[in-house]
């Protein structure tokens, strides 16, 4: 059970970690291209890759029944 649980941890960082960059990246890229460089494009950017991250991994560790599988052939 506890290596369930660090898997659902370990894959709940790891989607935080490239929503919040992705976020940021787009926050950039927007601040630069269309914005004439404010950093709110920024900060709104990362905000929401960090909330959408949030929403995913306490709806994964809300739910004990649900394991993501991985096939493995004999």
């Amino acid at each position: 059970m506890a290596d369930v649980h660090g898997r659902k941890w370990d894959r709940c960082l790891a989607d935080t970690a490239v929503k919040t960059v992705t976020g940021l990246g787009l926050g950039v890229l927007f601040s630069v291209v269309l914005f004439k460089r404010r950093t709110w494009p920024v900060s709104l950017g990362s905000g929401l890759g960090l909330g959408m991250g949030y929403a995913n991994c306490q709806h994964d560790l809300r739910s004990p029944y649900l394991v993501h599988g991985s096939m493995v052939k004999d």
